[in-house]
């Protein structure tokens, strides 16, 4: 198997509203978009995001009503500090604060308009390494 590119897909509310998120503080573009539906790039990025709104007819009949729940979209960055500020210049709320876990990752959290959490991940250097 080869893989040429990966897509996370995200059923939520409010298409627009992530669509403008993802394009104004994360760099993507918009690629396609019709009514319920946005496909998000970056030249530089391994994956798209691709936004479904709840309820469309694309999805499985079971899966109609689903929000994008529990989901974290991660983005490893290279300045993680610099990117929180950026951030917060820009008015993003940070919902989890920056922090350092035990075995190694440095991230912070930001939410999308609809719910969606965004971590931004850098792998701080082991000592002496």
């Amino acid at each position: 198997m080869q893989v040429t590119s990966s897509a996370v897909s995200l059923t939520v509310d409010d298409v627009a509203a992530s669509s403008a998120f993802f394009t104004t503080h994360f760099g993507f573009r918009e690629v396609m978009a019709a009514d319920g539906f946005a496909s998000l790039g970056r030249d530089d990025a391994a994956m798209s995001v691709v936004l479904l709104r709840r309820g469309i007819e694309v999805l499985p009949e079971g899966f109609r009503d689903r929000h994008a729940d529990g989901i974290i979209v991660a983005f490893v960055v290279t300045d993680l500090a610099a990117e929180e500020a950026r951030l917060r210049g820009e008015g993003v709320a940070i919902t989890m604060p920056l922090r350092e876990e035990p075995w190694g990752e440095r991230l912070f959290q930001v939410t999308d308009p609809n719910g969606v959490v965004v971590q931004l991940v850098e792998w701080a250097t082991p000592e002496g390494g």
